[in-house]
């Protein structure tokens, strides 16, 4: 629409709104009552025969007009409200200040009093005896049969998109209802909900660049948190038994289908459990979720169906590895490693050199991503990671050079991660320290040295069990969208 058109678009509907005084009604009223909602109402009367009328039955809707369709002594507009559409239909010998609605445009938010009555057609209807305009709409709806085509212009003005478009609901509606029950099944095993800190002074608890900002009155640069786990586990020494957080987390690095750089996680801790006891919590946490807003452990997505009914697979991380690369050395042993990524690899790498030159965290990571995520369709537990990679989990009590960790999998994409949670403040220390010389070395992304966790770790923290879990990444899976952007309403995009 030019931009002309939309002014005069705009004025004409400034003209309206004048003239409602004229019919007696207020402008912008203060508040509305409705006594149903859409969805309420159809599902009352579902299967009703036409022509059948609730006489006795006088309901208040209230929502926007989405269609109008004038025909002289009557009127038929479509009602929407947050559960869904109903018709309402006006008579000029029946309905109160029928004249004013010539004043009332598409998009407009109008309260119907009437009685609810089945059409000819068989739709279920309101028939009016009186209503009123709550608000008007001052720019017109987007076009009924084009809607809002262009993603970004939908992810830019969510308004809109949840306006026109019943699947954007549907999907932030399994978004909410996700969270109740994975809140509930956590409460009901006696975790406490609690808060920590978006501002922190060292961002810790995982590899990533962090946004960073100052705080004037204490002159001082503090960071948006990259992780929830460090304050977490400050809960656990503090002698709390169970504790979770659902949070923002805040990564300044790219975006894609499945990353935004804000985004929502689920960490849990557990003390007294290790990472099979958390492997367990995950997979019956999924499969009931699933089936709470599926009605069974099984959803299908982008046409792959997904069953996560326990137990999932659970699949090695070197094993896998060396499989999938036909890697005939042991992927624990370093120098054999880089000499088959040398043979193998010799073009891989970056800007920064050489695949086979980088870092030993950053190498496994890369081989990872090369051989084993993209691959398993899952769900599924990738288990048993390099030390290099996990620098805030237990060694494996039987495998050397490994860890107790997993990682929950679908679809070639990682769900969360979890930790038999390293408690040895000594053995913290010294890794910290070689990630503060990977920093040094010009790893942006590698953990900082947090003295205060550490302090606070030498005070004792029992064997725990520790876990985050990705909620936009499981949202998309429940709603069957391939966009992390489809599942965050107001995701991060370029200013214009």
């Amino acid at each position: 629409m030019s931009q002309s058109s939309l002014e005069e678009q705009r004025a004409q509907r400034l003209r309206n709104l004048a003239a409602w005084a004229e019919h007696g009604f207020e402008p912008y009223p203060y508040a509305y009552r409705a006594t149903h909602g859409a969805a309420d109402l159809q599902a009352a009367h579902g299967g009703a025969e036409p022509g059948e009328r609730w006489e006795d039955e006088r309901v208040v809707i209230a929502g926007r007009a989405m269609t109008i369709r004038r025909m002289g002594k009557v009127t038929f507009a479509t009602v929407q409200d947050a559960s869904g559409r109903i018709q309402a239909f006006f008579r000029r010998d029946a309905t109160e200040a029928y004249a004013g609605l010539k004043k009332v445009d598409l998009g407009d938010w109008i309260e119907v009093t009437g009685v609810p009555f089945v059409t000819k057609t068989g739709e279920l209807t309101i028939e009016a005896a009186s209503y009123r305009p709550l608000v008007k709409s001052l720019r017109p709806l987007p076009d009924k049969h084009k809607g809002l085509a262009d993603k970004e212009v939908r992810y830019r003005q969510r308004h809109l998109d949840l306006m026109v478009d019943p699947e954007t609901r549907r999907v932030f509606v399994i978004r909410s209802r996700m969270l109740h029950e994975i809140r509930s099944y956590l409460d009901r095993l006696g975790f406490l909900e609690v808060e920590t800190p978006v501002l922190q002074a060292i961002p810790g608890g995982a590899e990533a660049r962090p946004f960073t900002t100052h705080h004037n009155a204490l002159d001082h640069d503090f960071h948006l948190r990259i992780s929830l786990e460090l304050h977490l586990k400050r809960l656990i020494i503090g002698g709390f038994d169970a504790v979770y957080e659902v949070g923002r987390n805040f990564r300044n690095e790219g975006i894609s289908h499945k990353h935004n750089p804000e985004y929502t996680m689920l960490e849990a801790y557990w003390a007294g459990r290790d990472y099979l006891d958390v492997l367990a919590l995950v997979e019956n946490l999924y499969a009931h979720v699933v089936t709470e807003i599926h009605g069974e452990p099984r959803l299908v997505w982008q046409g792959r169906t997904l069953d996560f009914t326990p137990p999932w697979p659970r699949i090695d991380w070197t094993g896998e590895l060396a499989a999938r690369s036909g890697m005939d050395v042991d992927p624990l042993d370093e120098p054999a490693l880089r000499n088959w990524v040398r043979a193998r690899l010799p073009q891989a790498g970056d800007g920064d050199g050489p695949l086979a030159e980088k870092p030993l965290n950053q190498l496994y990571d890369k081989l990872y991503d090369r051989y084993v995520e993209p691959h398993v369709v899952g769900p599924a537990f990738v288990m048993d990671h390099p030390l290099a990679i996990s620098p805030l989990a237990k060694k494996h009590r039987t495998r050397p050079g490994l860890v107790e960790r997993f990682e929950p999998v679908a679809v070639g994409m990682e769900l969360g991660n979890a930790f038999s949670e390293l408690n040895d403040p000594i053995d913290q220390r010294e890794r910290f320290e070689r990630q503060a010389r990977l920093r040094e070395g010009g790893d942006e992304e590698a953990h900082r040295l947090d003295e205060e966790f550490l302090a606070a770790l030498e005070y004792g923290m029992p064997p725990t069990g520790g876990l985050g879990l990705g909620i936009d990444r499981f949202a998309m899976l429940l709603a069957d969208v391939p966009s992390i952007r489809d599942v965050i309403l107001f995701p991060l995009l370029r200013p214009e």
